[in-house]
């Protein structure tokens, strides 16, 4: 079963557009995980434009699904997260400032020092995702540099769903998605997925463990309400709800 996590930043946005804690990061966690999410997301960045370090606590605190920070491994990024230990820390390439992730990693050359932080996290029980492209030559580095996972950059996909381009692309994630899963990685997705594109992608990418949606989700939600919208992506993605409360686990 493909796993859900939503992605709150843009929850964030919002309450920081006006200031105080209307709509409340926490709450709208709260309300994604009664519907059914199998996890929650969230990238904070070093300009706090939208989740903060201390939402990331706050969450932290409550969350009884799996906890899953992306962002670039800096100094301030990894104390936060050695203090937090989610369940899963997505490194992506972004440099300070970036609007949103435009690309994966580039990991051929001058990426050793990656590796050590793949080693400093997962010897602290968090499972490691790397942001990256369908070349197989950054897939099998990933793997060499330690990393648990990788999550597949599915913007391109997005952006040319319906075309013969996107059907090429979506051939290209299958076969990035094999070749992972062929040399012991797990395989995670995100980036402009929505409800029109992820049942495609669901179908075509086998042995796909997780999807991490904000935009397109916090989006619908506009129209249907967060509970309605978590549920309809669960149904795209042919995934069950997580209905029990447990205890977050760590890496696997």
């Amino acid at each position: 079963m493909i796993r859900l996590s939503v992605n709150v930043n843009k929850i964030a946005t919002l309450r920081n557009a006006r200031g105080g804690n209307i709509p409340d990061v926490v709450e709208a966690a709260r309300t994604c995980i009664a519907a059914g999410c199998h996890g929650i997301t969230v990238h904070p960045r070093p300009d706090a434009r939208h989740i903060t370090f201390q939402d990331v606590f706050d969450l932290a605190a409550m969350l009884t699904v799996e906890f899953n920070i992306e962002g670039y491994p800096g100094a301030e990024f990894l104390d936060l997260v050695m203090r937090v230990k989610p369940t899963q820390v997505t490194l992506v390439p972004d440099p300070p400032g970036v609007l949103t992730s435009n690309a994966g990693w580039n990991l051929t050359s001058g990426a050793e020092w990656v590796g050590d932080v793949l080693a400093r996290l997962g010897n602290a029980g968090i499972r490691t995702s790397l942001f990256l492209d369908t070349d197989a030559r950054q897939i099998r580095r990933a793997r060499e540099l330690g990393a648990d996972r990788i999550e597949l950059f599915t913007g391109p996909y997005a952006n040319a769903f319906g075309t013969p381009a996107g059907q090429e692309i979506l051939a290209a994630h299958r076969e990035a998605a094999r070749l992972a899963r062929e040399i012991g990685l797990g395989v995670n997705a995100g980036h402009d997925l929505d409800l029109k594109n992820i049942p495609a992608y669901a179908k075509a990418v086998k042995g796909l463990q997780e999807v991490s949606i904000g935009h397109a989700l916090i989006s619908d939600a506009l129209y249907m309400g967060l509970t309605r919208a978590v549920k309809a992506y669960l149904k795209a993605l042919g995934s069950k709800p997580l209905t029990a409360k447990r205890k977050r686990t760590k890496r696997n």
